[in-house]
């Protein structure tokens, strides 16, 4: 439904109407409706129940964990429902109230797999789920869609990658297909139905760069954890089993006491992760949501990437390892890997294109409104990095993230 620049900025300020978000009981999605509440804006969430956890006992858990008041819960009204079926899994009546009551939606629901064999789940999710939202949405009272993507929906390719809708035919895995194909979509439905809609591209999210607090641990923190793994394994067996086994693998103790792997970590000339902290997407995400009120697309990026000699500098560091090397990830450079490498690379495997990556990723769109709010990207220096992989320690990479909420 359109509806002018100048009505839907009225409703904004006064917050009368009322948001459906999807994916909240997610890493970004969670962020991104923690935020909504405390700047006063009412939300429907559409939430599926778990093997242990009804829909409302999972967003409870999460208002706890964020230390949220009652005040700002009170905004929050909780649906249960799935956007991979029919009607978003919601009986006739509920269906069309929740049609009839939503004025934005804002989309952070996704399959984030990379395995092939989830290609069926992330079908379902990303690009089923998407159609059944946006028929949501044409036969509603909705005006504005936000759809949270990737920038990595650019696919394999080398240069800049623009803020605009691309085609691709080439991409790293079936997660950034879906994104892509998903961002296709939303597009030409919401221009044939006369909605408005922003595509928000984030690169790589990390936790809150302030308190290293998350309640995801995987992407960047995948590599380190399994690095802390074979760490604990091999540096166990020396102190405690002989080291036999960690000789095998070329790793040692050494006289400063520091372990010694022996690992070759791929690189790329002029490449790196593009890392951001989830306190910076959210800030992001809300600066364009409310500054652009005709829509577009916009990366969420960070201007400067994060070289792996630099996290191998950090890991080093704050774990007392030596032999980590960084190589260039090239046919030059074909050297047979060691037996520890190996092992490591078939962890690392799906994440070793992220890591050896050069794509630029413009910004020039979203950057011009984010600076009219002073929203500045922090660097991932060791000081974060050493913050944020301590809490995922303490939590134990995920499994205890509720506790310190009682």
């Amino acid at each position: 439904m359109r509806i002018s620049s100048e009505h839907l900025a009225e409703r904004r300020r006064g917050r009368t109407g009322k948001i459906l978000l999807t994916g909240g009981t997610g890493f970004l999605g969670s962020h991104i409706l923690h935020e909504l509440l405390i700047r006063g804006y009412s939300i429907t969430l559409l939430a599926r129940a778990n093997g242990q956890f009804s829909a409302d006992e999972r967003v409870l858990r999460l208002l706890d964990w964020f230390g949220l008041d009652g005040d700002r819960r009170s905004r929050l009204e909780v649906i249960e429902g799935c956007i991979d079926q029919p009607n978003l899994g919601l009986n006739q009546h509920v269906y069309t109230a929740l049609q009839n009551s939503t004025s934005e939606v804002v989309h952070c629901a996704s399959d984030t797999s990379f395995s092939a064999r989830k290609k069926a789940d992330l079908e379902n999710t990303n690009i089923n789920g998407m159609k059944n939202l946006l028929d949501f949405a044409a036969a509603g009272q909705c005006s504005f869609f936000h759809y949270v993507s990737t920038a990595y929906a650019a696919g394999r390719t080398a240069g800049v990658c623009t803020e605009e809708l691309v085609e691709n035919k080439e991409f790293t895995n079936y997660y950034e297909e879906t994104k892509c194909r998903a961002e296709w979509m939303v597009s030409e439905r919401c221009g044939l139905e006369g909605i408005r809609l922003s595509i928000y591209r984030p690169s790589i999210v990390y936790g809150n760069s302030e308190t290293g607090r998350s309640i995801r641990f995987n992407a960047v923190y995948y590599p380190i954890k399994m690095l802390l793994f074979l760490k604990n394994l091999y540096e166990t067996d020396i102190r405690e089993q002989g080291g036999r086994r960690a000789g095998e693998m070329g790793v040692k103790l050494t006289d400063e006491g520091c372990l010694y792997l022996p690992i070759r970590v791929p690189v790329a000339e002029n490449g790196g992760l593009n890392l951001i902290p989830v306190n910076y997407f959210t800030d992001a995400f809300v600066a364009l949501m409310e500054e652009s009120l005709e829509g577009g697309v916009f990366h969420i990026v960070n201007p400067r990437l994060t070289r792996i000699e630099d996290l191998i500098d950090y890991m080093q560091k704050l774990f007392r390892i030596e032999g980590l090397e960084p190589y260039l990830n090239s046919t030059n450079n074909a050297a047979p890997r060691n037996a520890l490498e190996s092992l490591y690379d078939r962890y690392l495997e799906v994440y070793i294109p992220y890591m050896t990556d050069a794509r630029i990723f413009d910004d020039r769109k979203s950057r011009s409104i984010r600076e009219k709010r002073a929203v500045v990207c922090p660097a991932f220096d060791l000081e974060v990095f050493s913050r944020c992989i301590k809490f995922a320690i303490e939590c134990e990479w995920g499994s205890k993230v509720f506790e310190e909420t009682g």
